[in-house]
């Protein structure tokens, strides 16, 4: 039994669905969330600002006692998650798009990414979509101006973007759409309006949910007590917008970081 949080860090509030994930797979286990408002969006950053983003995020969880680390921000993941593994002992658990599953269920041969531009460009992403592209057609497009916006809690204003960003995939006959940024996970009952429902939505929180049962059993640092989790979110932006993302079980807090 191990009675230390899991430790979660995002560039803003994104990741809050993996949390909500997490707690509902992970009901025992206690969650310290760190959402960095202040630099959101990664996606439009350099490389090498994103890896000292991301280390000192994960140093500021160990700090806090975290047993391990989800990153639950693709751009961070596909950026930094080598330099982060290397630079601690501790276990890091990381998200990339949907591609895998995307491609086991497409039967058009051809899906659809939506994410950020420094995830499209990344050498971890390009190295899985190479690895598959001899299989299928992949559609990338750039999530321009979405994220600012769900940051804001504008999530109604994003259609007519989220169109203009889908619109084009679908002319190309996809029947995947993977959504390659935590924080697109908030737009889903928009988009399923704009596509039809022939299209499946590919969002990876379960899988990662699930990853991080699975690493805490192995490494047998699990929370075996039966008492509902405890969330605690430190936000270095406005936390208004977090308060009113999600039902918390717990609390969110304003911290310079």
């Amino acid at each position: 039994m191990n009675k230390q949080p899991i430790g979660i860090f995002d560039s803003g509030i994104g990741g809050l669905s993996i949390l909500e994930e997490i707690n509902r797979i992970l009901p025992n286990e206690n969650i310290i969330y760190l959402a960095d408002n202040k630099n959101c969006p990664y996606g439009n950053k350099d490389s090498s600002d994103i890896v000292k983003l991301s280390l000192k995020n994960t140093s500021l969880l160990i700090q806090m006692n975290c047993k391990i680390i989800v990153i639950a921000c693709n751009t961070a993941t596909t950026n930094a998650i080598n330099e982060i593994r290397n630079s601690f002992s501790i276990p890091v658990i990381g998200i990339e798009p949907a591609i895998k599953p995307a491609i086991i269920n497409t039967k058009t041969n051809k899906i659809g990414v939506l994410a950020t531009e420094k995830t499209l460009t990344s050498s971890l992403f390009n190295k899985t979509s190479n690895k598959f592209s001899k299989k299928v057609e992949i559609y990338e497009q750039i999530g321009y101006g979405l994220v600012d916006l769900i940051e804001k809690g504008k999530i109604k204003e994003t259609r007519d973007l989220l169109k203009s960003h889908i619109e084009p995939m679908l002319k190309s006959n996809i029947d995947q759409l993977v959504l390659g940024c935590t924080h697109y996970h908030f737009l889903i009952p928009i988009i399923k309006k704009i596509i039809p429902k022939t299209i499946n939505i590919q969002d990876p929180n379960e899988a990662i949910a699930r990853q991080t049962k699975k690493i805490l059993t192995i490494n047998n640092i699990q929370n075996s007590l039966e008492n509902k989790y405890k969330n605690v979110i430190y936000v270095n932006g406005k936390t208004e917008i977090i308060k009113n993302m999600i039902k918390l079980n717990g609390e969110v807090n304003s911290l310079d970081f």
